[in-house]
């Protein structure tokens, strides 16, 4: 069977608690080591069913993936092989990341169309388009991407959306291009400024990232870097709403508050009481929620990755609150699981209806993707009686030891295999 989760709810948190590096983070900085054929070493790398993944992914195209004492030791001397397998990108959509540096490194590249969570389409064509800017020729065959150059070229790039990957892909492909790459529309996220900052540690020319325009003025090679990838602002958000919701007294540690200001906003909106430093965050909740509404945009906006948690948050609030999802058109999929445990959510498109409830009945329920699992385990920290959360290899995909961290400030939590 496959593991599950078993929450004995009804226990305010207490204590201190440490975020982990982002995931979201980690997984484009190990991408990038596919740009150089010296060792990229990432000295946090969070241990997470993702990283391992993409671990695997790299280890097929020639990389040798080695853990270090709290970290991760990533080198590719020689580009062996330039598919990225079905079997691997079907598991994590972030797999897509190799496509960019494999073709501007190795001039070839295979990457099977991604999958990952089950929370929308979410295609690839602003990173397909915008290879073909720097002079890539594509096709999709069979069910894979692919990409040839002889060198990439400089291009001025507009996506037709906010991407966070596609920018990703795209920065790691023009670093090596030949001439000054822009992008513009470009995310902002902390994320993609934190894989700029790595590859200007490789010897990367880059400018602008963090805003909507990037420049990139292309180098002929990259060298090897050491880098501590930023604290998982997600994981925090995610352990902030757990002590508001258990009506708890939590001190998160290891976090960057900036990254996470929407999410603060929100909170101190629906009465979670919140002091913060230059590193850490207190949050009580003393009072019942009070309700609120929120709508997901890109960064700096509220997160799509913390709607669900907030929105377990929200069913307990003492009113009625709106929840506008603009990002993935079917991340409402933990309301049907949050509504076995007592909550009053109704669902029309991209808009969810929370009309808050007094308190969650401990139940069996079932985890749909990755953040959804993490709304439940909330839910559940906060319910009457003992929830069993299913599936919980979703949320081992985004999340290092939770139940650990959670036990650790007093929840009743144990993993059954």
């Amino acid at each position: 069977m496959p593991a599950r989760l078993e929450i004995e709810g009804g226990v305010p948190l207490l204590g201190t608690v440490k975020v982990s590096a982002a995931k979201n983070a980690a997984l484009p900085a190990m991408a990038a080591a596919l740009l150089t054929s010296e060792p990229v070493t990432l000295a946090n790398a969070p241990d997470l069913a993702d990283v391992r993944t993409m671990g695997r992914l790299l280890e097929t195209v020639g990389a040798r993936v080695s853990r270090i004492a709290g970290g991760l030791r990533v080198q590719v001397a020689r580009v062996t092989s330039d598919l990225a397998p079905y079997e691997l990108v079907s598991t994590m959509r972030a797999s897509v990341l190799v496509l960019g540096p494999l073709v501007a490194r190795h001039g070839t590249a295979r990457v099977a169309l991604p999958g990952g969570c089950a929370i929308g389409v979410r295609p690839i064509d602003q990173h397909l388009k915008g290879l073909q800017k720097l002079g890539a020729d594509i096709a999709i065959e069979n069910g894979y991407v692919s990409a040839r150059a002889s060198r990439l070229k400089a291009a001025r790039i507009t996506t037709d959306l906010v991407t966070v990957t596609g920018t990703e892909n795209l920065m790691m492909a023009a670093v090596l291009a030949e001439g000054t790459t822009v992008i513009e529309n470009a995310a902002r996220e902390p994320e993609v400024v934190d894989l700029a900052t790595l590859l200007t540690a490789m010897g990367a020319r880059i400018q602008g990232a963090g805003t909507a325009r990037i420049e990139i003025e292309g180098v002929v090679e990259l060298g090897g870097a050491v880098h501590r990838v930023v604290p998982d602002r997600v994981e925090a958000g995610t352990l902030i709403v757990a002590a508001a919701i258990t009506g708890g007294d939590v001190t998160v540690t290891d976090l960057v508050p900036d990254h996470i200001s929407s999410v603060l906003a929100k909170l101190d909106e629906i009465g979670v009481v919140l002091e913060m430093g230059p590193t850490w965050v207190r949050a009580r909740c003393p009072e019942r929620p009070r309700p609120a509404d929120v709508t997901t945009s890109p960064f700096p906006g509220f997160p799509t990755d913390m709607q669900a948690q907030v929105m377990a948050l929200l069913g307990l609030a003492d009113g009625q609150s709106r929840v506008t999802e603009t990002i993935f058109e079917n991340r409402f999929m933990h309301v049907a699981e949050l509504a076995r445990m007592g909550a009053r959510i109704e669902t029309e498109g991209a808009i969810a209806i929370v009309r808050g409830v007094p308190g969650y009945q401990g139940a069996p329920v079932m985890a749909s993707d990755l953040r959804a699992s993490a709304a439940l385990v909330l839910a559940g920290l906060a319910a009457r009686g003992t929830t069993i959360v299913a599936r919980v290899y979703h949320l081992d995909r985004g999340y290092e030891r939770l139940e650990v961290k959670l036990g650790a400030l007093g929840a009743r939590i144990v993993r059954r295999a």
